[in-house]
């Protein structure tokens, strides 16, 4: 935990926080936090600075907050994914808070057993957990918008060329001949495909949408390796 992540519902006071459950355990087992230390803290959707112990035992903490940083901007970077594997799902949730997507859609495919939306890892709740886990990694407050879309055809007619517009989009398939680009700052749309790519048929609808073909080369990834191995190039 590299920041202090907490939110209006642990203020009991306008400067004091109170902390319990797993970010207490982490403070007196991980960081071993007494009175007077300091740690990076940082509201859920605000600011960051940092908090002052004032008193830590085995039930609960109490800090003083002073929060005074932006957090750090986000990339510009809307997300695609068919949906995996719950397990996956756990991970790239975290990586694309970690990378600091901006928006995350998690897209029904051909391939995406029916199973997968029926996880319990897709409910808000859960799914803000592990975005939470990214953000105390790479020092951020502001989570990832996830957008669920169970509904391949309709998505990719009615909602996919708006959010291609103004846009470089981007489909990650595999086999493609063209290279995804490197350290591009513009705004970008990326699709990634479930585990073995999309189906001819929805490779040609994401096209039409206005979403061009590349590739990492020969080797064929995870869903979770492509994912990060994509937005690291294009950070």
């Amino acid at each position: 935990m590299n920041l202090l992540l907490f939110s209006a519902v642990d203020r009991v006071a306008p400067d004091l926080i109170e902390l319990r459950g797993r970010r207490l355990q982490h403070l007196l087992h991980v960081h071993r936090a007494v009175a007077g230390d300091r740690l990076r803290a940082g509201e859920v959707g605000g600011l960051m600075g940092d908090a002052e112990v004032l008193r830590v035992d085995g039930l609960s903490a109490t800090l003083r907050v002073n929060l005074h940083e932006p957090p750090p901007a986000k990339l510009p970077v809307t997300l695609v994914v068919a949906l995996p594997r719950p397990k996956m799902l756990r991970r790239i949730l975290r990586n694309a808070a970690e990378f600091g997507v901006r928006d995350l859609y998690l897209l029904n495919s051909y391939r995406v057993e029916k199973s997968f939306w029926q996880s319990p890892v897709l409910e808000e709740e859960c799914m803000h957990r592990y975005l939470l886990q990214g953000l105390e990694q790479c020092r951020d407050t502001r989570p990832p918008v996830v957008h669920c879309r169970r509904r391949f055809k309709p998505w990719v007619e009615d909602e996919l060329p708006a959010l291609c517009a103004g846009r470089t989009a981007l489909l990650a398939h595999p086999g493609s001949p063209s290279r995804c680009p490197a350290e591009f700052d513009g705004e970008t749309l990326l699709v990634v495909g479930p585990e073995g790519g999309f189906i001819p048929y929805e490779v040609d609808k994401l096209r039409e949408a206005g979403c061009t073909a590349v590739s990492l080369g020969a080797r064929l990834l995870r869903v979770e390796n492509a994912v990060t191995s994509l937005l690291g190039r294009l950070l």
